[in-house]
């Protein structure tokens, strides 16, 4: 049995191995077919941090991806707005650490449950802190605010919900899989 220890940092350095490749391999696509592709992907990784190496892994997923999308690759928006990307990544990775792990119903409903609610709290949480907090105190320039308004609006809340749908279709499998190695 491996140490709970090196269990967690092994999973969660998985996640953000993947994570990382994810926003190597799609920097160069453009907008806003890019920020779809990406966002969808960074969600589920988001998704499978929580899931399989629990709360602590789901928060550290969450902190480092706009970061390393930042200061590793260039891409993404303003290093001003990383603080608000953080807690738009925080909430919806506590939402499906209470939500998703739910063992009492059907794991599909619950997954959906959470997969919707936890896109929803996101994106509420990206718009209320970059539309109506950050672009209003003027916190990023004239010319990227508006950029900002519409990355940070609706195309949030559609990737957090088909990173949610991939998860549905992926968990099952990857846990089978950590069964059978495990």
């Amino acid at each position: 049995m491996l140490n709970k220890k090196v269990l967690w940092i092994t999973q969660t350095a998985i996640t953000i191995a993947l994570l990382i490749v994810i926003q190597a391999t799609t920097a160069t696509l453009g907008q806003p077919l890019g920020q779809y592709v990406t966002g969808s992907l960074v969600n589920l990784m988001l998704i499978v941090g929580v899931m399989i190496g629990g709360l602590s892994s789901g928060l550290t997923v969450a902190a480092v991806s706009p970061v390393f999308a930042k200061v590793v690759f260039q891409i993404g928006p303003s290093e001003l707005l990383i603080p608000f990307i953080i807690m738009g990544n925080i909430a919806f990775v506590v939402c499906w650490h209470f939500l998703g792990k739910r063992r009492y119903a059907a794991p599909m409903l619950v997954h959906g449950v959470a997969a919707i609610v936890a896109a929803v709290v996101k994106f509420a949480t990206l718009y209320v802190g970059i539309i109506r907090i950050a672009i209003p105190l003027e916190i990023l320039p004239e010319a990227m605010a508006a950029t900002a308004s519409i990355m940070f609006s609706f195309p949030q809340l559609f990737t957090a919900l088909i990173g949610g749908g991939l998860a549905i279709a992926v968990l099952p499998l990857l846990k089978r899989a950590l069964r059978r190695e495990g």
